[in-house]
């Protein structure tokens, strides 16, 4: 048997010496990010991608081998333990199949089999299924004994059926053979409950329902589940379309033949067939059908975190607009505008409170106070939060820029998700204690335009609103995979030591809450750090910390300028020898790519620091304390477009991605609702992932194709010479619109991605109408029902609504 660490490099297709090292530094106290940056050379490379699946492989086998251990003591505490059965045990590479195996042995409470066993009917079962040619009741007859409740014939048979039949659903490898083919041929069927057609609309699109097992979405497998929850949907594992009643399956064929059972004629054929039949519709496709939902449902969790790892990944990666004096609005409309002035750090200003808007309509004495406090703080940027009333406060900004034009202010709307999370915890009444709770959501607006990454570390990932479906997601997996994002996002851009918050150091490399806690008291006892080395003072932060946090926290102005870079503490000796050997002093080779060319990296490997660590060293001295993200723009919305009845088919507009799916991705195009571009209108070319084309926070050009104003829906395209009338897919603009349903709406098109290419008619089983948000269906013959969406259960639902698809 293969060991763990032989098993991860041959899945990650690298030296198994590759993955030793890794692991040993995992177990070690080594981070992720720690090791990606500053262990090349152990590793012999291995970048974050490889190492978050080899610290998930790795847990998941290491829980495999606890398990394998725990079955063999249970079997040989039973007394079972065998040569061949050990083999079979120490071979299993999957849980599943090491489960199949132990089934047989594993305790149970006492069933129908064990009692027979007990009345001494295990010789009757096994001369059965040895020679048919026997004749069962006749066969029985000797076994009768009421002392131990065998009454009749009868009562044999059954007793021998049922030890049949568990021997028949304990067999390891007929098991795994069924699965699979149950997985590959099976369906999931969904009807209705009686009475549940009004409480359940929004699933009315699973009203009736069925599709193959192995091609069902993750967001579908999701809806359906929540629909079962809420006793809206019953649902079905059908083995195979086009079963007759009465007539054996495959499956029953599968069985018979792994018993060695036929049907010649003989007195006991029509026993052990019938016995086959009992123990596959009684036993065996009720435990396959447990195990295929739990399947479904791990795919589709694995699925959901991915879309949602990656949406936040985008996210926290955003272009940060920089140091630069802020005003952030939070819109609204009877209750007014929140308006929070924050300086180049982040640190409040000023803050007031306007009303714009209806009812009050006080627009003029609204805009003096803006004008005021920008000039007053030399305002730079506007960040106005895209909630209700954001339009129209837009358009103040709009009319403030007009104003105050020699404050040359930019102006951008920036999404609120998770606003009122942070405004109302714990975090944001000890940093903020002095303001009301509405204030602190505008002044997160404002800090989360200037850096995205230092503000929405502040709030749980899970309430920042970039997922699907995420309260029916296992919690430990979903935290696990957000965290991971978190902590790669954080170290790969860096900490300025000297304004970080504590939820910002608490995710940096090595640096626990407890120890980012007395990083931030040490800095306010005494003063802004002088050098990375000053962190040696921090109460509790050893020297392990130090290592790994060193390279992440950055001090800028200090006696050590390599401080504000990323070469790790360890590798100064290093970088001064780089620097004597240019001649030049650190501050003046700092940023000289010229000076830096004329040196080979090789010339400064040795014992301690390979060509990967001197290479990095090179880069990070050309230009030290580089930001991995992109440079801050914004989308400028098209002037007099502001609500869904300003959009006509035919325009091209500009608008900012606020989220992207498994069907597609929602652009802001400045009318409060989302228009969606389904992944079928992305590009001439297929595409199975949108985020191969857009990702959250991308700037886009898109044609308006259709605007339902009923429905408040829009779709959008970002192929810019569709035609008009035609909709993704191919759908006519009679043609029929798959609904949504299931929490989080939907609006794929029959026709779609799948089956019904670009261009096609939309017809065809294949015709798949991807859902958003959860929920997605098949095209049916080119039509699709009109579900009727409900709210998601997460801020997802703010894009959803906004598209009118929730």
């Amino acid at each position: 048997m293969a060991s763990i660490n032989q098993r991860i490099a041959e899945e990650l297709g690298v030296r198994e010496g590759q993955v030793t090292a890794a692991v040993d530094l995992l177990d070690g106290g080594a981070t992720v990010p720690f090791i990606a940056r500053y262990r090349k050379e152990v590793t012999g490379t291995l970048d974050d991608a490889q190492l978050r699946t080899l610290e998930e492989r790795l847990r998941y086998l290491r829980e495999l081998e606890e398990r394998r251990a725990a079955i063999l003591a249970s079997v040989q505490e039973q007394g079972k333990l065998t040569d061949e059965l050990r083999a079979q045990i120490l071979a299993a590479e999957t849980k599943s199949r090491l489960e199949d195996i132990y089934l047989p042995y594993k305790p149970k409470r006492r069933t129908k089999a064990q009692i027979a066993r007990e009345a001494g009917l295990e010789p009757l079962a096994d001369a059965l299924i040895g020679d048919p040619s026997l004749d069962p009741t006749t066969t029985a007859g000797p076994y009768v004994d009421a002392d131990k409740g065998v009454a009749d014939p009868a009562a044999a048979l059954d007793g021998a059926r049922a030890i049949l039949v568990e021997r028949m659903g304990e067999d390891a490898d007929l098991i795994g053979t069924l699965r699979e083919r149950l997985w590959k041929r099976g369906r999931m069927l969904s009807a209705v409950r009686d009475g549940a057609q009004d409480k359940g609309a929004k699933f009315s699109d699973y009203f009736e329902f069925a599709e193959a097992l192995s091609s069902l979405p993750s967001h579908r497998v999701l809806a359906l589940f929540r629909g079962e929850k809420e006793d809206v949907l019953d649902l079905t594992i059908e083995p195979e379309e086009g079963i007759e009643q009465g007539v054996p399956t495959s499956y029953e064929g599968t069985i018979a033949h792994q018993f060695d059972i036929a049907n010649q004629g003989r007195p006991g054929d029509r026993w052990l067939n019938d016995t086959v039949r009992w123990a596959w519709r009684t036993k065996i496709l009720v435990h396959l059908g447990i195990d295929v939902r739990l399947r479904l449902r791990s795919e589709a969790e694995d699925e959901a975190v991915r879309v949602f790892a990656a949406n936040l990944r985008d996210l926290l990666l955003a272009a940060p607009a920089g140091t630069r004096a802020t005003m952030g609005l939070d819109p609204g409309l009877r209750t007014g505008v929140k308006v929070a002035v924050v300086d180049a750090t982040g640190k409040v200003v000023e803050h007031a409170t306007i009303y714009p808007h209806q009812p009050a309509n006080r627009w003029d004495e609204s805009l003096a106070v803006l004008a005021r406090l920008a000039q007053k703080h030399n305002v730079d940027l506007v960040a106005i939060g895209n909630g209700t009333a954001s339009r129209e406060t837009e358009r103040l900004a709009a009319d403030l820029m007009k104003k105050v034009p020699d404050l040359g202010l930019t102006k951008a709307v920036v999404s609120e998700a998770g606003a009122s999370v942070y405004s109302a915890s714990a975090y944001a009444s000890a940093e903020l204690p002095d303001l009301d709770v509405s204030i602190r959501g505008a002044v997160s607006i404002a800090r989360r335009l200037q850096d995205p990454l230092a503000e929405l570390v502040k709030i749980d990932p899970k309430s920042i609103g970039v997922g699907q479906y995420q309260h029916d997601i296992t919690e430990t997996k979903l935290s696990r995979s957000l965290d991971a994002v978190v902590e790669d996002c954080v170290n790969g851009v860096g900490v300025d030591l000297n304004t970080a918050s504590v939820p910002l150091l608490s995710r940096v490399s090595g640096i626990t809450s407890t120890l980012a806690e007395n990083i931030v008291a040490h800095r306010d006892a005494n003063g802004p750090y002088a050098s990375r080395a000053s962190l040696k003072n921090v109460p509790r932060l050893g020297p392990k910390a130090f290592e790994q946090c060193a390279g992440f926290l950055k001090v800028s102005g200090g006696a050590e300028p390599l401080d504000a870079s990323s070469v790790h503490p360890e590798a100064y000796p290093l970088a001064r020898r780089i620097v004597t050997a240019s001649g030049a002093d650190v501050q003046a080779l700092i940023g000289n790519g010229g000076a830096l060319r004329t040196l080979k990296p090789t010339q400064f490997v040795d014992e301690t620091f390979g060509l990967p660590t001197v290479t990095d060293i090179f880069a990070e001295l050309e230009k030290p304390g580089r930001d991995p993200r992109p440079a801050f723009t914004t989308a400028s919305f098209a002037d007099g477009v502001e609500t869904l009845g300003d959009l006509v088919p035919g325009m091209v507009l500009e608008g900012q991605v606020t989220n992207v799916a498994a069907f597609g991705a929602f652009v802001d195009v400045g009318v409060h609702q989302d228009g969606l571009v389904h992944v079928s209108a992305m590009s001439k070319n297929f595409v199975s992932d949108p985020r191969e084309v857009v990702k959250s926070g991308d700037i886009v050009k898109v044609k308006v194709m259709d605007v339902d104003l009923q429905r408040k829906r829009v779709s959008l395209t970002l192929r810019l010479d569709d035609e008009i009338g035609v909709a993704p897919g191919g759908r006519t603009s009679g043609g029929g619109r798959s609904g949504g349903s299931g929490g989080s709406g939907s609006g794929g098109e029959g026709g779609g991605q799948r089956g019904g290419r670009p261009g096609g008619d939309g017809r065809g089983r294949g015709g798949q109408g991807r859902g958003h948000g959860g929920q997605g269906q098949r095209g049916q013959g080119g039509q699709g029902g009109r579900g009727r969406p409900a709210p998601a259960d997460t801020a997802m639902a703010d894009a959803l609504r906004r598209a009118g698809l929730a």
